[in-house]
């Protein structure tokens, strides 16, 4: 290493330094809960693709094979890292898969209003929606390579896993139309290896149970189903002394929790994914913590 570090002013990682690396970066993610076994996810050594298409194309076989007949495979796929002899890409989008928020002339939004602006943003860039606009539009992958740029690919049809979501008690429910998708990937943080950073290291473990629910369709921030869930359950939404909120968030998380388990897709465990957080929180606070991490991308 010292060697080529004085040759070259880096080195290369052995595969199998990057596949245990690559490993110890999820577990202390504070994605990782305690029942994922980060120890056996798969790495996938990509580092000699550079181009913007061939990043696109590895994403989205990414996103293939994440979910399969056992469930969900926890997965990384490393990308070319920087060098002195240039940048590697970046992957724009905070997830790979996310759905797109229009703004109407009245303020309103149709779709997820935490991706407004990434969706003005890429239309700005020449992204065009569907022409029947709906609430689950599927963003476009965005790659930058020092050479070409940003570069936007849409996500062929057959990558995507969304669940259909339906309530095991309320048979109301289904006529809400509310999906989503299957796997969360990152995609804009930087994978940090002994001071090897790549910059497009996209990774995946699974949703926490309660999050979907709760945060992605009953926050106000977000989809806002809160309120509509609970009209239809005839709860009194004129006070906050009914806690009508917080009982329809509980049945939108029963929903996403039984159509998830009937699709077969895992979910964290909530109690535990909060004590597994705090754990990575110390952990970041001991001597020698950090040599592999995943840290916001730039």
């Amino acid at each position: 290493m010292r060697a080529e570090i004085e040759a070259t002013g880096t080195y290369r990682h052995l595969p199998a330094e990057l596949a245990y690396g690559a490993r110890i970066a999820l577990r202390d993610s504070g994605w990782c809960g305690s029942g994922v076994p980060w120890w056996a996810a798969k790495v996938r050594d990509l580092r000699e693709v550079h181009t913007a298409s061939a990043v696109a194309a590895q994403c989205f076989e990414h996103l293939r094979l994440v979910v399969n007949q056992t469930g969900v495979t926890p997965m990384v796929t490393i990308f070319a890292p920087d060098s002195p002899a240039g940048r590697g890409p970046r992957i724009w989008n905070h997830q790979l898969v996310a759905y797109a928020g229009y703004v109407d002339g009245d303020g309103r939004v149709l779709g997820d209003p935490r991706q407004v602006g990434f969706t003005a943003a890429v239309r700005e860039r020449g992204w065009q929606p569907p022409v029947g606009r709906s609430r689950f539009d599927q963003l476009p992958l965005v790659v930058a390579t020092e050479r070409e740029g940003p570069r936007l690919f849409s996500l062929p049809r057959d990558v995507v896993a969304e669940i259909p979501l339906e309530h095991p008690e309320l048979p109301w429910f289904v006529e809400l139309g509310l999906r989503w998708y299957a796997v969360p990937v990152v995609g804009d943080m930087r994978l940090c290896i002994g001071g090897i950073e790549y910059p497009a290291a996209p990774f995946n473990t699974w949703f926490i149970g309660g999050t979907v629910g709760s945060r992605d369709l009953g926050a106000d921030d977000a989809y806002a189903m809160a309120l509509p869930v609970a009209r239809r359950m005839g709860l009194d939404t004129t006070t906050e002394r009914t806690a009508w909120y917080e009982r329809a968030c509980a049945e939108l998380d029963r929903a996403v929790l039984h159509s998830f388990g009937a699709a077969g897709i895992p979910l964290f465990d909530q109690d535990a994914a909060a004590a597994q957080r705090m754990a990575w929180l110390r952990a970041w606070h001991r001597p020698g913590g950090g040599h592999a991490c995943y840290v916001p991308g730039g």
